[in-house]
């Protein structure tokens, strides 16, 4: 979170929850079965429960990421709408870090949450970007919280945004991780099985009741099998997360217009890899990696 904030989007430039719903409906029409609340915090509108409710009505699998700072006042909901997993985002175990990059004193509270989810039968996953140099000393931290704990850490590498100062040297890479924890757990670490369209690289320690994986997307990009697109919180379609460019959903349908016809264009003009940036010498150009708005920014 940069340190003055970002600006806010007028209400009127974002999806209501019936505008949700009814683009969430194409889709499943579509073929969607799956569809992650993320962010940006989703938890943060107030009308979050109306719209997970209605997504609950359709025929899919939701998925949760937030920060975790109000998902203690919402344990009842996702429990109410069936929801079994709950993907919470924490870069760092210690407190003044934490603070440094979310701008907000909740570490215990959220921690607690975890806690909360856990003991209330959730599969927890904890979402950590590594940041060379800031929290890559933590990783063994993170992976001993799975001795005794079933939660799933995943690794998620630095991916260029406008805005967050992003770079190649601050990059942690898969084999970096890897390294590392070879280099703790000799021999103890096991390669689990992905599932299909899997953007994550999962593995164990032997005797671990918890697992980790590494998601790569800059070094060891996945997009040959990822079958992911967003949809942000003002009603854009982004085909990719690298990517830049952006298909309005939400203006052809305050129009009365088909949004089928969007959709499909958006998906047939997906680029193979990262969003066009398919070399090194492209994905470090700034000139490309700082159209793409800020993650904090695209909500979905």
């Amino acid at each position: 979170m940069p340190a003055n904030g970002i600006p806010l989007s007028p209400k009127e430039s974002l999806m209501t929850a019936d505008e949700i719903f009814t683009i969430s409906q194409e889709f499943v029409a579509l073929g969607v079965t799956k569809i992650r609340l993320t962010g940006g915090e989703p938890m943060v509108r107030k009308d979050f429960p109306q719209i997970l409710e209605k997504l609950a009505s359709l025929p899919i699998e939701i998925g949760i990421t937030t920060n975790g700072i109000l998902a203690d006042r919402y344990l009842l909901l996702l429990q109410k709408n069936n929801i079994k997993t709950i993907t919470i985002s924490i870069d760092s175990m210690q407190q003044d870090k934490f603070e440094q990059i979310t701008r907000r004193d909740e570490f215990k509270r959220v921690w607690k949450t975890i806690q909360l989810y856990q003991d209330n039968g959730f599969l927890v996953k904890l979402n950590i970007v590594l940041i060379k140099g800031f929290n890559d000393n933590e990783i063994i931290n993170f992976i001993q919280l799975t001795q005794h704990r079933n939660l799933t850490i995943r690794f998620i590498e630095f991916m260029p945004f406008d805005g967050n100062q992003w770079n190649m040297d601050k990059l942690v890479t898969q084999q970096e991780i890897l390294d590392k924890v070879n280099y703790t757990f000799p021999l103890q670490v096991k390669r689990m099985k992905d599932a299909p369209h899997d953007t994550s690289r999962n593995y164990k320690i032997e005797g671990f009741s918890g697992s980790f994986s590494i998601i790569s997307s800059v070094t060891n990009p996945f997009c040959d099998t990822c079958n992911r697109i967003r949809l942000t919180a003002d009603g854009k379609l982004k085909n990719c997360l690298f990517s830049g460019h952006e298909f309005s959903l939400l203006k052809p349908l305050r129009e009365s217009q088909s949004i089928q016809t969007v959709i499909k264009k958006a998906l047939q003009s997906k680029f193979a890899t990262r969003g066009g940036m398919d070399t090194p010498e492209k994905i470090q150009n700034p000139n490309l990696h700082s159209r793409n708005r800020s993650m904090i920014a695209i909500g979905g």
